[in-house]
């Protein structure tokens, strides 16, 4: 197979800043670009090429669009194992962009046509939150390998019991796009924790904190399809810091007390939002799988510092601002070349590598990273921690998928 080497990458020079300083941004450049779509660094390993194993071409269908252009934003069209065959979205404008953005000429105007292609091998749902479940389900009972932008779910334990069966009956591949899995630092701790590095894990720490304030976008009606973002319980979008222990280990979180106090933003309040909900920050404490803890908070209060970060503390070692810390000095391993026509892309360089997974669990018949076990142990997880929020912090046990 021939070998490509990448055609840009970032060199070691700097590697803590470009691990532990990519996830802050200032609340004015955030209202130039939303946050996680700006230029964040991320650092490829200079020592390794990418190397051709495949030749087929997965046919892709692409549904969803909106406000942050999210369809496109993850290198499908211009994988070299990808072929975009359609695209859909429920405003046509947007269809049109999409299709334009993929280079592709097919649109449907609806998921529910779309499905119906014969054409279509696998589909990528960057559609609303609220119905990622549902979606996913009926691509996957169209016979059609099916992703999705986070959470799995969305507020329903029931749903993402539907979705775990869906997944089992099928047998077809399902990944969620957790941005979070493919930070440099995350990546990192993964390596150094499945190659024994790092121990059981004690404690972790993630932190999603995402200003939803006066004149956010995302906090009007355009800007989230129908308003769902609008005072959305902050623990029902859970993923980006539950994978600083769930995308670490493989694990899953067994029980939860969350804690949360009513905020003062005009969006929430008793009938302020569709979900009555009065808290936008909310900090959960969970035991895990391994016996540890794990302090996750989620929060749309204040401006200023924002991003998605974590850090772990193992039996060996600790990760914290982008350096180990442990008896045994250690580089942290750097995240592998992508095809050279695939860009690194936003959310801390994450978005080529998650397609690639994708497209590549796809040819290669294995499970894909963010499985649906992982994607629902991470999502649940906040479902049932905001339940603990509104009983002022009791103790709730977590459903446990495994496969």
């Amino acid at each position: 197979m021939d070998q490509i080497t990448r055609r840009k990458f970032i060199t070691n020079t700097g590697i803590a800043v470009a691990v532990s300083g990519a996830v802050a941004a200032s609340t004015a450049k955030s209202q130039e670009v939303r946050q996680g779509f700006d230029e964040t660094d991320t650092v490829i390993d200079p020592n390794k090429v990418w190397q051709r194993k495949h030749d087929r071409k997965i046919k892709v269908g692409i549904a969803g669009y909106g406000v942050c252009k999210f369809g496109a934003a993850f290198s499908f069209q211009d994988h070299p194992n990808v072929k975009v065959v359609a695209v859909t979205d429920l405003i046509p404008e947007r269809c049109r962009g999409l299709a334009k953005a993929c280079r592709c000429e097919k649109t449907y105007p609806s998921l529910e046509e779309m499905v119906k292609d014969d054409e279509i091998e696998a589909i990528f749902c960057a559609t609303d939150a609220p119905h990622h479940a549902e979606h996913c389900i009926l691509v996957m009972n169209h016979g059609k390998h099916a992703a999705t932008a986070v959470p799995a779910v969305h507020g329903s334990v029931q749903q993402a019991h539907q979705l775990f069966e869906t997944v089992k009956k099928t047998g077809l591949t399902y990944m969620m796009f957790e941005t979070s899995c493919y930070h440099d630092a995350l990546y990192a701790m993964r390596e150094l924790y499945n190659a024994g590095r790092l121990g059981k894990i004690m404690y972790s720490e993630g932190e999603y904190y995402h200003y939803m304030g006066k004149g956010d976008v995302l906090q009007t009606p355009a800007g989230s399809y129908k308003g769902w973002r609008i005072g959305l319980p902050p623990q029902w979008y859970p993923t980006h810091s539950n994978a600083y222990y769930c995308g670490v280990t493989g694990g899953s979180f067994t029980d939860v007390t969350c804690l949360a106090m009513p905020s003062t933003l005009e969006t929430f309040g008793a009938s302020a939002n569709a979900y009555n909900n009065l808290f936008a920050t909310e900090v959960a404490l969970f035991r895990t799988s391994e016996g540890g803890m794990s302090r996750m908070a989620v929060s749309w209060d204040s401006p200023g510092h924002g991003g998605e970060m974590g850090r772990v503390r193992g039996e060996k070692g600790t990760i914290y601002d982008g350096k180990f810390l442990g008896l045994e000095a250690t580089a942290l391993p750097l995240k592998p070349p992508l095809p050279p026509t695939v860009d690194t892309g936003a959310h801390g360089g994450s978005h080529g590598h998650l397609s690639n997974e994708f497209i590549m669990a796809i040819l290669e018949n294995r499970k894909p990273l963010v499985d649906v076990t992982m994607a629902l142990n991470m999502s649940v997880s906040g479902v049932i921690a905001h339940q603990s929020a509104m009983k002022d912090g009791e103790t709730l046990k977590i459903p446990q998928f495994v496969l």
